[in-house]
């Protein structure tokens, strides 16, 4: 145990204003940004969209959004009250550590091994390098391409002298230069009914509509902003940013960094007056990096393709497929606006996706790492203090597995599998944070409804995943709309 830091001793600042909290604060919710703007709200949501419409689709995208960023508070919050990430403090939950450390893993890992995010970047890439997309005997291209990209996420880390710092700064460059590029293309082509289309689809609660089905729709669901019940594996870089107590327990450092001793376990805090004030000014910029950054960003996200598609669809009257997804939008605006769109477009979705690969391959290493880092002492002895020594050499291994699953199915195939196995995890990891956080100190503990909010995740989320078991099962669809 020890006394929560305040803020500014962590950041290193005199005061946190606004620039301060821009400059120093934000941090971990962009590189969950960065993921979720790539399989839901660059593939999974237009092609639903652009195949059914806003009406009954778009109200599932806020619903989701809505209820995964309360989940990520509720997952944030433990690792700001105690320094320990959620994977390592699973284990604390009956019956232990044997059980939920693997498990977690295992639903983690079978969510996102197969490497549909990685298929579709270098999709883009393809199309980008040839000026058109690949036929059906080009697709070992698009998988070495994807490779090709996975390597480059390796160097990048190893460049890196923290490596959720370099996270964070590849993501506000990534980001924000996509965001800024699709306003801008959206303002110049997407007519203001469309825009008001979506906005009214997003708001207003309907059936889904006719032919879609649950899995396709969960799909949808689970990857609109992050990934549903998995969410909490993008959650370990409050810790390195040092929220809270995370600041005792230490930090990935990339090769380029000096080593950092990362603690085994967490610290927490004792309930006094001067903890409980610290602990509030710790929650409201958890409030400000989730609701207003991640929140936000991934409505916006989401938004901006959806309208782009649905214009497109529109006015070329046909519809994307699970295909053709990825370079849709890009070969329909660059036959009505020339080459310069077509490139702007597909340069877009190659960097959108690559922000997706960026943080999930990272994610896969840190989270096993961290895990088995945390439960193995012969480990720590052999690590000398040094997860690194651990961290890259399994980084390899990880990229030749999902080279080897990329040759599994179509980009969009892997990724509705992916979205549909992270509602699984909604069925069981709300109710192990509701465990954890109701034995946090009595200041960092959550209200009443806040559980209530969680329950509402593991029904709404379930319902989706239980259709998709069933359909994979039986081949037929357990509710059809």
């Amino acid at each position: 145990m020890a006394d929560l830091p305040e803020p500014e001793e962590v950041f290193k600042t005199r005061r946190l204003g606004g620039r301060q909290i821009v400059q120093f604060v934000i941090g971990p919710s962009l590189i969950a940004l960065g993921i979720s703007i790539g399989s839901g709200e660059w593939l999974l949501g237009p092609g639903a969209i652009g195949e059914f419409g806003f009406v009954g689709v778009g109200w599932v995208i806020t619903v989701s959004a809505i209820l995964q960023t309360f989940y990520n508070v509720e997952c944030a919050r433990y690792v700001t009250a105690t320094g320990e990430v959620p994977v390592v403090g699973f284990g604390r939950v009956p019956p232990g550590w044997k059980l939920w450390v693997p498990f977690s893993l295992i639903a983690f890992y079978f969510a996102f091994i197969f490497g549909g995010w990685a298929a579709g970047a270098g999709q883009g890439l393809f199309a980008l390098i040839t000026g058109r997309t690949h036929r059906p005997d080009e697709i070992e291209w698009v998988r070495l391409l994807a490779i090709g990209l996975l390597l480059a996420v390796f160097v990048i880390t190893a460049l890196a002298r923290k490596v959720s710092r370099t996270l964070e700064l590849a993501n506000w460059v990534l980001v924000g230069t996509l965001l800024v590029v699709l306003v801008v293309v959206c303002l110049v082509v997407v007519p203001w009914s469309v825009w008001w289309e979506g906005v009214r689809g997003l708001v207003t609660p309907a059936a889904p509509p006719e032919g879609i089905t649950a899995t396709t729709l969960g799909a949808l669901a689970g990857f609109t902003a992050l990934a549903s019940g998995l969410n909490w594996y993008a959650m370990n870089h409050y810790r390195d940013k040092g929220y809270g107590m995370g600041s005792r327990v230490g930090f990935l450092s990339g090769m380029r960094g000096t080593q950092q001793e990362v603690r085994a376990v967490g610290v927490t805090f004792p309930d006094t007056p001067e903890n409980t004030s610290r602990w509030r000014r710790w929650y409201r910029l958890l409030m400000i990096d989730l609701w207003l950054v991640f929140f936000g960003g991934a409505m916006i996200g989401m938004l901006l393709p959806t309208i782009l598609m649905a214009h497109v669809v529109a006015t070329s009257g046909e519809t994307p497929t699970t295909a053709n997804v990825p370079t849709f939008t890009a070969e329909h605006l660059g036959a009505d606006y020339g080459q310069g769109m077509f490139y702007l477009m597909l340069v877009v979705g190659v960097l959108v996706l690559f922000s997706t690969q960026l943080g999930i391959f990272e994610a896969l290493v840190r989270n096993f790492t961290d895990a088995a880092h945390a439960t193995s002492p012969r480990l720590r002895r052999r690590l000398e203090g040094d997860p690194r020594k651990f961290y890259y050499p399994y980084m390899l291994v990880v990229l030749v597995v999902i080279a080897a699953a990329l040759h599994l199915a179509l980009p969009v195939e892997l990724v509705q599998i992916s979205a549909n196995m992270s509602n699984f995890g909604a069925l069981m990891f709300p109710f192990a944070l509701m465990y954890l956080n109701s034995r946090l100190p009595r200041a960092a503990r959550p209200r009443p409804w806040h559980y209530v909010i969680l329950v509402l995740n593991v029904l709404f989320f379930g319902f989706f995943f239980v259709n998709f078991a069933y359909e994979f099962i039986t081949g037929g669809p357990l509710v059809a709309f």
